[in-house]
């Protein structure tokens, strides 16, 4: 049985589950080289289907994520309908989805969707759609492996399917609902109205309220996190639900009422406020989603839980003894939810196979590899050589202060860095942000970059006394004083938080090599790591993009395969 996960929604991807049960998954913005690409990843698509010899019609189902399609939208798009929510004819119009008319709509945007994927050649009958949230409660449920006992579920994003939050409970390899919360009370989106508000862009750079929310003065952050609780209620019963206070409005329209809450307020203060009120709301729903079911074992997904400030708070909290957060767990992953509840309803969930890894991506031969550098040899642009050990060359150019981009093995999926598509550092210099900014990624100069830690040393460099598995870069820990000094670089400079990627050698054994000659030359055990990629565009995909970074960014050495690539001065 061969299963194809869609999710055309913002960051698009497919994912595919074949008849052995090995998972693979694109996202669509990287072929198309359009950071969050929205609308149907034909090339993932493309690629998923190819790799297997398949064509459309031989698909035996399409999983579709979400009833409920969203019309697609670019960076600009996108920033223009935050901006005419915010405005009286876009709350005028929003009264329309009170009307008949809404179902009208709603039929239509089904409609031309199905006929989308059937004019791709997929067989009419092979295409079925799955409830957007109980896509990402199956990325929480069957992305772990321990599910002999019970394990609380709880899902948060923006919006999808007309709900913001659910609480579920999975087990006997089974989900069951209990919970939900229409989305017109969503935070999440909130949190975007408030990104639009700030300058930056929605749906994006949410992340950079968070990294700017530890440089707040806790006083200021109180008192306007204070304000935004205001504007919402728990449920009085005690249930895992909230909503808007009387007279608050839908949260996409709540622009003007947060203009007055945040007025003569510091920049900083809103974001700290916003991000404090944020931490305070999911650690309020998992207090309570624990109460209602008395289970102790949370898995989390959705959007909202991309925040890793967060997910740290609520690792912390007394109520909770295990935790699992799905990997990169925004709309991009309901490709592979929409996939696992395919495989479960036709095979039984036990069939479902929890995540191992996440490079479930593209591998280069080096014959692809050195065929995509030849034009550029042949240009006089690069220069190549093939040492007898890439990790040892590399190791010895990052002891020497070197910033080195990497390509490596199979893509990793969804929004960070693991290290085969990356640029890494020596973390003991902060000096080197300054460098990489510089020559890379022009960053906001209060984001923090992120660490590679060897999982022998993890011990040595994180508070983590729950023992919470960390290999993804979705959680963030306080560093103990081993930890700042060997990984500052790659640690928040405020806060002293790091958000690691903890590296065994099962999960990368070519890239934990690499971090064990670094450690046996420099005594540290982990590398400060970003993606690979210009600034504005997403993680680079094939040979020839990697190579692009390298000739229009300052970089100059790029490790390629089996190769080490320098670029030759003009």
């Amino acid at each position: 049985m061969t299963i194809l996960g869609v999710s055309d929604s913002h960051n698009a991807a497919a994912a595919l589950l074949t008849p052995e049960g090995a998972l693979e998954a694109l996202q669509e913005e990287r072929p198309r080289r359009i950071k969050n690409y929205h609308g149907i990843p034909t090339h993932s698509i493309d690629w998923l289907l190819g790799r297997h010899g398949l064509k459309p019609d031989q698909v035996e189902v399409v999983a579709l994520a979400g009833h409920l399609p969203i019309p697609p939208m670019d960076r600009e798009e996108c920033i223009a309908f935050f901006r005419r929510c915010g405005q009286l004819p876009g709350r005028v119009r929003a009264l329309l989805r009170h009307t008949p008319l809404r179902l009208l709509v709603h039929a239509d945007k089904k409609r031309r969707r199905r006929e989308a994927f059937i004019g791709l050649g997929f067989r009419p009958e092979a295409i079925r759609t799955f409830e957007h949230h109980e896509c990402h409660a199956a990325t929480a449920y069957y992305g772990q492996g321990e599910r002999d006992a019970p394990m609380l579920l709880i899902t948060v994003d923006g919006s999808g399917d007309e709900l913001c939050s659910t609480v579920s409970l999975g087990r006997g390899n089974r989900i069951e609902r209990l919970f939900s919360t229409d989305w017109s009370h969503s935070f999440g989106t909130m949190y975007g109205v408030v990104t639009y508000m700030m300058g930056m862009v929605p749906n994006e750079h949410e992340y950079k309220l968070m990294g700017m929310a530890p440089y707040a003065s806790p006083s200021a952050s109180r008192r306007i996190a204070d304000r935004l609780h205001g504007l919402f209620a728990w449920a009085p019963d005690g249930a895992p639900t909230w909503h808007r206070t009387s007279g608050v409005p839908h949260t996409l329209h709540m622009q003007p009422t947060l203009e007055a809450l945040f007025f003569e307020q510091r920049f900083d203060a809103i974001m700290g406020g916003l991000q404090l009120f944020t931490e305070e709301m999911l650690c309020e729903l998992v207090r309570r989603a624990v109460k209602a079911t008395g289970v102790r074992r949370i898995a989390l997904s959705g959007g909202v839980f991309m925040n890793v400030k967060a997910n740290k708070r609520i690792m912390e909290l007394d109520e909770v003894d295990e935790l699992f957060v799905f990997p990169s767990c925004g709309d991009e992953t309901n490709a592979l939810g929409a996939a696992y509840l395919a495989q479960a309803e036709l095979r039984g969930g036990g069939a479902v196979k929890p995540i191992s890894s996440f490079y479930l991506g593209p591998d280069w031969s080096a014959e692809a590899i050195e065929a995509d550098l030849a034009p550029h040899l042949a240009a006089h642009e690069i220069a190549i050589e093939r040492p007898a050990s890439i990790n040892d060359a590399v190791a010895a150019l990052l002891v020497e202060g070197r910033v080195i981009g990497r390509f490596a093995g199979p893509e990793e999926f969804g929004a960070r860095s693991l290290g085969n598509r990356a640029i890494i550092a020596d973390p003991r210099n902060p000096e080197v942000i300054r460098v990489i900014n510089e020559m890379v990624k022009s960053r906001d100069f209060w984001m923090p970059f992120a660490s590679s830690v060897l999982a022998e040393r993890a011990d040595d460099y994180l508070v983590n006394p729950k023992h919470v598995a960390a290999p993804y870069m979705i959680l963030s820990f306080d560093t103990t004083e081993a930890g700042w000094n060997d990984l500052k670089a790659g640690s928040h400079p405020y806060d002293r938080t790091c958000r690691p990627q903890v590296v065994t050698r099962e999960a990368n054994p070519d890239y934990w090599d690499l971090l064990m000659t670094f450690q046996r030359l420099s005594g540290v055990g982990g590398v400060l790591n970003t993606s690979l990629n210009l600034h504005g565009l997403p993680l680079v995909h094939r040979p020839q993009d990697a190579v692009h970074v390298l000739l229009n960014s300052g970089l100059d050495t790029l490790a390629i395969g089996p190769f080490l690539v320098t670029k030759k001065a003009p």
